[in-house]
């Protein structure tokens, strides 16, 4: 019975009885989340898997995910190959590869959905503050990703101010036992001590539970039968009562038999949950199993065929602290005798005094294999541990930065910041200057500094060039990705020129890049006409040997060159390629690269539910560029779609970090959109005026708002101020000669000289490309030419082809105002019912879910594609069917999916 946690208990029954879902108990050390974990494991129904967190094995990757999973590793058979790949390396069961961290965080959540799925899982994570970090994330992502599979993730984590972050996740904050509840737990385990000797304990207790139940242990026979004053606790009130609870440990443990305490400090030490390597490590030690007896009868540990299990976290640490140095290294020899070979390395490193290349070495090789099984946390800080012991400067410089690499790919920016500044600055080899410039390079684009970054880059690789060209290739690369991403800057001609100047010429399809690098520098100089030599075509003669860097820059140069539905073929080649192979962290770029060919081709409905993805993804990931560019291209669908409110909050968070162009030009033309599709059409040029001249004014995507402005411009009975937008989009699209370019240049003719048969031929142009959206937008502006020369039937024909256009893809300001068109010709009522529009009241995911169900793909296609789990995917479509007016799954093909 636990007493005085009836509103905690409440939280928890509920959590129990929703059956999904997760809740964080917080608090000091004792104050009584063991026990209300004890509580729901009695009270769970289903399945219960629980863990808890060592401190001395925080280094070690997935230490804890393999505890908790333990006892349902067979199971991992029934997930995707890849994602049982994935989390068979990281647990160490399978063939170390390189993988994926947010494929093993997807597989672990396929994993409990799995063994939900015949009755519902409870998962209990105790001292999570102490959880590895790869574990850490793979269950909070399993928490963010909860929709409607019955489970339930119960975690409790000390109360120290920073551990175990997780945020968005409801907490519960466990405070001290009220006094009357207090004296009845005191009552009830101490019933024989006087009540003056209990009122007094439960002073110094201070509602914490453990301290109510230990403290009585510290009172001499004379306190206990009530010789006792205020003083009677040794380290005074001003201790934490945890800190005294800990003394009473400790003083306990004092007064055992040295061979027990030698037990205690071993198994306090080992963090395999191995009996057989405990008791290995023992006899090294010249003590054995039976040795706990002492310890046990005391009631401080439990010993099973199976463990040995410490009643409290404190007893643990209150065991280290009872050995003085020489037993601590004694321990630690012994269990690195016994353990595998990363623990062994870990337990050596412990108790190395100085430099010991030896244990160096261990280290270093210890954090390959964790990066291999994708802990780069851990990784990290085996490189790091391996650098302080390093007795070799160059190879303690090498190991530094491998420290900073692999916290950057943990997602720990912070420490990756600090341990870059580590490594010796006049380190010799160039290899090693520029992975640290990488890292550098990489945190400040991240946090908004891609000049800076830039310079990082062309800094740290200048020694690299001549050395390793091919090695140096992808890091100019990436430079010019950060000075192409960045806002205008007096600097960034310049940086662009000596980008260019350090570009090595190399033999192979790689050799274009020094070509693509002038061009940049041109583009940024003012010169338009650069665009036309960007080597799109000797790119694709190359692409099945291109990396994934140069594939991405040849789909953005399909963008460039007007290329749609070779784009959106390329663009969803990489996205089909990164799931295939598990390369999540590629996704977002890919996504980004395929919505915005969805939206060249029209297909308005995918890109969003795309877009919705990405993000996502971006944020699981913790990519900030991709989700800041991700969410401007978001905020241009929301605007054609009419939603204004959703849109403005969108362009609201793609222009708060001012310094990426990227995702700033995506939420101003979304602005534009908004406007010219609610007729706010000196809105729309005064916007267009000021960035075509302002940061983002070298950007591709304007060439594709030159119509935009020309048809405000024509509005507002100003065709002239067109002239200079139309020239420029005519040079561009006469160059590419893609037919939906020249229909559009075609429209733009029609609407500065009044010339119905430009009309007509930009319709002709129309039928042989495939791009909806502005085909609509050609008719819509027929139409009305249309109606104001009285030639109202065929108007008719346009603004209904038009407003049944925008309706399939949701573009609802735009359906209204052909709408509005139509019954200004004196139809009173569209042929379809434009106004209720099934597909729209779908949510992107739902949307995502249901264009692959109408394919013919099962739940379990689907959740691999969109790393679901089928349960998920089948409440996705349980949501969409009534939203849809359907029952069955073969009524998804009469829905069009654009």
């Amino acid at each position: 019975m636990l007493h005085g946690r009836e509103a905690e208990q409440a939280e928890i029954d509920r959590l129990l009885a929703d059956r999904t879902g997760v809740l964080i108990l917080r608090g000091e050390a004792g104050i009584g989340k063991t026990a209300l974990l004890e509580y729901a494991a009695s009270v769970a129904e289903g399945r219960v898997l629980r863990v808890s967190g060592v401190e001395s094995e925080a280094e070690l990757p997935f230490a804890a995910l393999h505890l908790l999973l333990r006892p349902m590793l067979d199971r991992i058979a029934a997930l995707p190959d890849q994602q049982a790949d994935a989390l068979m390396s990281a647990l160490g069961l399978g063939r170390a590869a390189p993988g994926d961290r947010f494929l093993v965080r997807l597989a672990t959540l396929s994993l409990l959905t799995e063994l939900a799925a015949d009755q519902p899982l409870v998962c209990l994570v105790d001292d999570a503050q102490w959880l590895d970090q790869e574990s850490a994330d793979a269950l909070l992502f399993t928490a963010r990703r909860l929709h409607a599979e019955p489970i339930a993730l119960l975690f409790a984590a000390r109360d120290d101010g920073t551990s175990f972050p997780a945020p968005g996740q409801p907490e519960l904050w466990l405070t001290g036992l009220a006094r009357r509840p207090a004296a009845s737990l005191l009552a009830e385990r101490a019933g024989g001590l006087p009540l003056a000797v209990r009122e007094l304990v439960v002073d110094e207790a201070q509602g914490n539970p453990l301290a109510l139940l230990e403290l009585p242990r510290t009172l001499t026979a004379e306190q206990r039968a009530g010789a006792i004053g205020p003083s009677a606790f040794s380290l005074g009130g001003a201790e934490p009562v945890s800190g005294r609870v800990l003394a009473g440990f400790r003083a306990a443990i004092l007064e055992l038999p040295a061979a027990t305490r030698s037990c205690l400090l071993v198994a306090a030490l080992d963090d395999s949950g191995d009996i057989d390597t405990l008791n290995r490590a023992l006899h090294g030690m010249g003590v054995s199993l039976t040795d706990f007896a002492p310890a046990e009868r005391a009631g401080l540990v439990g010993v099973t065929p199976m463990r040995v299990a410490f009643r409290h976290p404190l007893v643990r640490t209150a065991a280290r602290l009872a050995a003085d140095v020489a037993q601590r290294v004694a321990a630690h020899h012994a269990l690195a005798g016994a353990t595998d070979e990363d623990r062994r390395a870990w337990h050596l490193a412990a108790v190395a005094t100085g430099p010991d290349e030896r244990v160096a070495g261990e280290l270093e090789e210890a954090a390959i294999r964790a990066a291999r099984r994708s802990g780069q946390a851990a990784a990290s800080a085996g490189y790091e541990r391996a650098a302080r012991l390093s007795a070799d400067p160059p190879a303690a410089a090498r190991r530094w930065a491998a420290a900073a690499a692999a916290a950057l790919d943990a997602g720990l920016r912070r420490r990756a910041e600090e341990l870059t500044h580590r490594a010796s600055p006049g380190a010799p080899d160039p290899a090693v200057v520029a992975e640290l410039a990488r890292v550098r390079a990489t945190l400040a684009f991240e946090a908004g500094r891609p000049l800076e970054a830039t310079r990082l880059i062309l800094d740290g690789v200048e020694a690299l060039v001549p050395v390793d060209p091919e090695a140096a290739l992808p890091m100019v690369s990436m430079a010019g990705v950060y000075i192409w991403s960045s806002s205008p800057h007096p600097d960034q001609v310049g940086l662009a020129r000596r980008i260019a100047d350090l570009t090595p010429l190399v033999e192979g399809p790689l050799s274009v890049l020094k070509e693509f690098s002038m061009d940049v520098v041109h583009l940024l100089e003012g010169d338009d006409t650069a665009v036309f030599g960007m080597p799109y075509s000797r790119l694709g003669q190359h692409q099945a040997a291109l990396p994934f860097e140069l594939r991405a820059i040849k789909t953005y140069l399909g963008f460039v060159h007007g290329r749609q539905r070779m784009m959106l073929e390329d663009a969803s080649g990489l996205v089909a390629e990164c799931r295939q192979s598990g390369r999540v962290g590629r996704l977002p770029q890919a996504m980004l690269l395929q919505a915005v060919a969805q939206i060249l081709n029209g297909r308005h409905r995918a890109a969003r539910a795309g877009v919705s993805e990405g993000l996502q993804i971006a944020a699981d990931n913790d990519q900030p560029y991709w989700d800041n560019y991700l969410t401007g291209v978001s905020a241009w669908l929301a605007a054609v779609a009419g939603a204004e409110e959703e849109c403005r909050t969108l362009m609201a968070q793609a222009r708060a970090p001012e310094t990426w162009m990227t995702g700033t030009t995506w939420a101003t033309y979304a602005a534009i959109m908004l406007d010219l599709g609610a007729a706010r059409y000196t809105s729309v040029l005064e916007r267009m005026d000021e960035r075509m001249t302002g940061p983002g004014r070298h950007a591709f995507i304007w060439r594709y708002a030159y119509p935009d402005y020309v048809e405000a411009a024509v509005r507002v009975g100003d065709p002239d101020r067109a002239r200079d937008a139309l020239d420029r989009f005519t040079t561009w699209a006469r160059a590419i000669g893609q037919p939906w370019a020249l229909a559009v240049l075609e429209r733009c003719d029609a609407l500065m000289t009044g010339d119905g048969a430009a009309y007509e031929r930009a319709l002709a142009l129309h039928r042989e490309a495939d791009h909806p959206f502005e085909q609509a937008r050609t008719e819509l502006l027929y139409g009305e030419w249309l109606r104001r020369h009285q030639r109202r039937a065929e108007a008719r024909t346009r603004l209904n082809a038009a407003m049944e256009a925008f309706a399939r893809l949701g573009a609802a300001s735009w359906s209204a105002r052909a709408a509005a068109e139509l019954r200004a010709t004196g139809v009173s009522s569209s042929p379809r019912d434009h106004g209720r529009d099934p597909l729209a009241t779908l949510t992107p995911q739902e949307l995502h879910v249901v264009r692959l169900a109408a394919g013919g793909a099962s739940n379990r296609e689907i959740g691999t594609q969109l790393f679901l789990s089928p349960r998920t995917v089948a409440y996705h479509l349980y949501k969409a069917f009534p939203k849809l007016g359907i029952t069955s799954r073969a009524e998804l093909a009469r829905f069009v999916m654009t």
